[in-house]
């Protein structure tokens, strides 16, 4: 049985629309491909933790990873080998998180987390780049209100990225994309 990882974002969970929606069409369409969307905590450290607890010492064949989750899923992607399909992904979130400092409540796990300057560090030791540009797939849309997608676009130089112009943060009509999503990951 093949192997995925869903990553949600920043504030999000397993239950967000994209992953619901990840998890309904594997379901549907892949019985064949284990999907795994663990809750992640906000710390780096503790989203790496529970992303190898859930991988349970596996290699994942692709990871899929939306903005928070998509800079964690290249991590994933570099350390495993896997391929790697990137949906708005977050490029050196440390510089966006500094801005949003506070306390914040996960909307699963019902419990209060707190970003602070002491976890940026963390999370830039877990930046990658590709190194391998033909593991990946990156979705972006123009529209994108929280993250400037022209970052990615040059963070993944080389790797194939698809650019749909509007939309927004969410990417309007992902559900649209999970055929091409499956078929690059070679899950099809």
């Amino acid at each position: 049985m093949k192997l995925a990882l869903y990553l949600h974002g920043f504030a999000s969970s397993s239950l967000s629309e994209k992953a619901l929606q990840t998890r309904d069409y594997f379901t549907t369409e892949l019985p064949h491909v284990e999907l795994l969307t663990p809750d992640l905590p906000y710390t780096p450290d503790e989203a790496i933790a529970a992303i190898e607890l859930a991988l349970q010492g596996r290699c994942p064949d692709a990871v899929i990873g939306s903005s928070l989750g998509g800079f964690l899923a290249t991590w994933v992607a570099e350390r495993y080998g896997c391929k790697a399909v990137l949906v708005n992904p977050a490029v050196q979130p440390d510089q966006l998180l500094s801005q949003h400092f506070g306390l914040y409540r996960h909307p699963v796990l019902h419990q209060d987390f707190l970003v602070n300057e002491q976890q940026m560090p963390k999370l830039r030791a877990l930046e990658r780049q590709p190194t391998n540009p033909g593991r990946y797939l990156v979705l972006l849309q123009s529209g994108d209100e929280v993250l400037d997608y022209r970052k990615a676009q040059q963070w993944y130089q080389g790797c194939q990225i698809e650019t749909v112009q509007g939309g927004d943060h969410s990417f309007v009509g992902y559900a649209n994309y999970l055929p091409a999503i499956v078929k690059f990951c070679q899950f099809a």
